[in-house]
């Protein structure tokens, strides 16, 4: 074993600070004033090889394979200030205290708050089998949330949870662990503090956390992170709120892609239809005109691998860049057909060749294989259908191999979006099967975790060669740290039952504050007999709130799960999914947030509510941007609904305005048809005033704009043609609503970006249940007053004011340009007159 005790010397060399312990070398780094980095290392070489980082201070050997989408900085300043006993690091926002004899580093903010500590004895170590240790004192008052993708509750305190990606077809939503993804971040919150630190331990060896569970009474209470390799790698990350934190994790592992618009569209899928035995291309057409006569939108279908089913030596087996052309007649004439219906067909890609695959010997020839332990030959593991070998994407010539074929069998079909899947290299069980490692060398232990995000630069890469100035749609459902910067992902093959509608809602949120905005579970659920109507419902009632929309299944029980599927709860599903829809320019509008900040789009209660601790355990309720809290129905039978509704602020019923001050917990009356939303006291939502079915043919042509104007606040509406890459070159339209609330409530539009909106009106709906307006001006000039409904209704501009919904209602013809709305409250004293 190797334990650091105790501090032989503490100096600075070059840009870091180098602290010899008595086992090994600690260096500490200040990446930005609020970014630190604590590196243990176990290796002795402190190589820089990352596949994760997209900011870093250092020559790194991955630089010319990250290209542009790494920017190096230039650390932030501290200083060095020693004594006998203890040795600090001062920086502008951070100090590090070192303690020498016995050894531990701690981490305070500029307020003194204590952000981390190691615990004397157990701080770095390596255990008798090699795994690197790294334990930090924690509190009873500390809340740990993040860790990828993880089941169960949201609060992670006192769990044990491990990240060993898995295959988990049918996983207990309440207990499995590990799932898909192998993201080693995580985000502390203190109860009473009421701070947030975040912990990123850059490594891509299997570990696992323990935030709690262990007790001795020896030491402190204390949380471990335990790997199976690398060094302790440690970005220390301060807030202190949890949208600072995820923000500057973002800044190290990239934003998530800007995906085309349609993305957030519904997207059609099941594995039913790619396996049937002949003309599947007309059976997936015929699902997508059904939609169509069902009157429920659509934009894409997530095409499974059944479409490269073979006859083999061994049976009918997946053969990748194959296509069953019994299955589909014609891929091209297929996607073109897919096409003039407005539908992005994802094909299905696996980075695993069965042994039976007919072009095994010619793949093997270029050496593109994982390769066993002991021989060159290709590393063998268990695949789908059989035995089979695996694509080594750590390898230059691998990578040219599979975009060369990923671009002839997949891309030149005439798709530009990609499914790639059954990454996480599970079956591999030697763990020392080889890897090329950019030359260098390495295992597969060490390097699956990174595979999946490889293999997404190689798609992201062979679709802008493939395809003019296109914004390339990949989905994936494996993924490391950084995943976020090429795909949307989901948390794979779920189970069908209530439980998972439930649990599924905090994997979800777990994604989102682990950098990953665009990212769902399948709707309906993945796999067992198909969901109950009154599951399906719900389910769908939840998912349209989910940044990917899919309804996905491989049912057990021969039926397949599609939104028609009980007749008498087809409009409950329609409905939700066209308020899906007209939610479109606000759920665009929040992607691009995500793209520029890393925030979430459907972000968990602690985040949107930090100062209130009441919210830190929930893990249902959620919100949508700044303006929209989401308690959905989540339990069987449910005829009430109790929504706890954080303290300091006010609420409104979307559908009713009723209003609602926060610090309470209020029970509605629900409805199979109830999707209980409040709108936030200073909301700005866009929604879209025309019905759209189709996000790739059709278009916002009005906007109808919800506005709680009790309370200042701004939202950036984001515009652009929803396909191209035309908005890197300033062809969007951003335009920054800003509402000042007060007796005369302003409402400035200010516009920036030279894209031409096909906008031609706007319809405010304005909260305001004290009294109505005296007057609306539009750059100056009064709007027309109705008293008459139907006046107003029939009118181009003018305002109306909702009794019923204590709104006000105005609206006019698109200016185009900046513009300033008046809305005055004040006193008309008619008797005085």
């Amino acid at each position: 074993m190797k334990l650091c005790t105790n501090v032989i010397e503490v100096k600075k060399i070059d840009q870091y600070f180098s602290i010899a312990t008595n086992s090994v070398e600690i260096r500490v780094l200040f990446l930005t004033d609020s970014i630190l980095r604590i590196r243990a290392g176990f290796d002795g070489d402190f190589a820089e090889e990352s596949y994760s980082l997209v900011m870093t201070a250092w020559e790194d050997r991955m630089d010319e394979l990250m290209k542009d989408q790494r920017k190096k900085i230039i650390p932030a300043s501290a200083e060095l200030i020693q004594s006998e006993h203890q040795a600090v690091i001062q920086g502008s926002s951070l100090k590090v205290v070192i303690e020498k004899d016995p050894f531990r580093i701690c981490v305070y903010d500029k307020e003194g708050t204590c952000l981390h500590s190691d615990i004397v004895d157990l701080g770095y170590q390596e255990d008798s089998n090699h795994r690197r240790i790294h334990t930090s004192e924690i509190s009873p008052e500390d809340c740990f949330y993040g860790f990828g993708e993880k089941s169960g509750q949201w609060n992670k305190a006192q769990k044990f949870l491990s990240m060993s990606p898995k295959d988990a077809m049918g996983y207990n939503p309440k207990e499995t662990d590990s799932l898909y993804k192998h993201i080693p971040f995580y985000v502390k919150l203190n109860r009473s503090s009421k701070k947030a630190v975040g912990y990123f331990y850059h490594n891509t060896y299997e570990c696992d956390f323990d935030m709690g569970r262990e007790k001795s009474n020896y030491w402190k209470p204390h949380s471990r992170y335990r790997t199976d390799g690398g060094d302790i790698d440690l970005f220390l990350i301060a807030g202190p709120s949890i949208r600072e934190v995820v923000s500057r994790y973002t800044d190290l592992t990239g934003k998530s892609a800007m995906l085309p618009r349609y993305a957030l569209g519904y997207l059609g899928s099941s594995m039913y239809y790619p396996e049937l035995e002949a003309d599947c291309d007309d059976a997936i057409a015929e699902f997508i005109d059904t939609t169509k006569e069902e009157d429920i939108p659509v934009d894409g279908f997530q095409l499974s691998s059944g479409y490269t089913s073979q006859e083999t030596d061994q049976g009918v087996k997946r053969c990748v860049f194959t296509w069953n052309e019994k299955r589909f007649k014609n891929p091209k004439d297929f996607f073109e057909q897919m096409r003039k219906r407005g539908i992005t067909v994802s094909p299905n890609v696996k980075p695993g060749i069965l042994l039976s695959h007919p072009d095994l010997d010619k793949m093997k020839a270029k050496g593109i294989f994982v390769k066993d332990s002991q021989s060159d030959e290709p590393g063998i593991g268990t695949w789908w259908g059989g035995k089979g070998v695996f694509a080594d994407f750590t390898k230059p010539v691998t990578r040219t191999v599979w975009k060369d074929l990923l671009k002839k069998n997949v891309l030149e079909m005439g798709t530009c979006s990609v499914w790639n899947d059954n990454c996480e290299y599970d079956s591999m069980v030697d763990k020392d099967c080889r890897c090329d490692f950019e030359g260098k060398g390495g295992t597969i232990g060490q390097l699956k975790s990174v595979m999946s995000n490889i293999m997404c630069h190689i798609t992201d890469e062979a679709i802008h060669e493939t395809f003019d100035n296109t914004r390339p749609f990949i989905v994936c459902r494996s993924g490391h740290s950084g995943i976020q910067r090429y795909a949307q992902t989901w948390a794979g093959d779920n189970l069908t039952c209530w439980d998972s509608l439930k649990y599924n809602i905090a994997t979800i949120l777990g994604m989102s504050l682990s950098g990953v905005a665009n990212q769902g579970c399948d709707i309906g659920g993945f796999y067992g007999t198909s969901p109950e109507a009154e599951l399906m419902v719900r389910w769908i009632q939840n998912g349209i709130f989910q940044p990917r929309f899919s309804v996905h299944s491989v049912n057990t029980d021969n039926t397949v799960t599609e939104p028609w599927m009980y007749g008498n709860c087809t409009g409950y599903i329609r409905d939700a999914i066209k308020f899906r829809y007209r939610l479109i320019p606000y759920l665009y509008s929040l992607m691009e947030r995500a793209h520029e900040t890393g925030l979430p789009i459907m972000e968990p209660m602690c985040s949107a509510f930090q100062h209130d601790n009441r919210c830190y355990e929930e893990g249902v309720d959620f919100m949508i941007g700044d303006s929209l809290l989401v308690a959905n129905v989540v339990e069987k039978g449910a005829v009430t609904r109790e929504v706890y509704l954080p303290a300091k602020e006010t609420f409104y019923d979307f559908y009713t305005r009723e209003q609602f001050q926060g610090g309470q917990t209020v029970k509605l009356p629900v409805t199979l048809a109830s999707i209980p939303l409040f709108i936030r006291e200073g909301a700005i939502i866009p929604m879209a005033a025309n019905q759209m079915n189709n996000l790739s043919t059709e278009t916002v042509t009005g906007i109808h704009l919800l506005l709680a104007a009790g309370k200042s606040n701004t939202f950036t509406l984001y515009e652009d043609d929803g396909t191209t890459l035309n908005y890197q070159n300033g062809d969007y339209l951003k335009t920054v609503i800003e509402m000042t609330a007060g007796e005369q409530t302003t409402v400035e539009f200010k516009q920036e970006g030279s894209y031409q909106t096909a906008v031609e009106t706007i319809y405010l709906d304005v909260i305001h249940r004290e009294k109505a307006p005296f007057w609306i001006t539009l750059d100056g000039t009064e709007l027309p007053h109705f008293l008459y409904r139907k006046k107003f209704e029939a009118a181009e501009c003018g305002w109306y004011y909702s009794q019923t919904l204590k709104s006000v209602q105005i609206k006019y013809k698109n200016p185009k340009k900046d513009c300033k709305l008046v809305i005055s409250f004040q006193q008309f004293d008619m008797i005085g007159m």
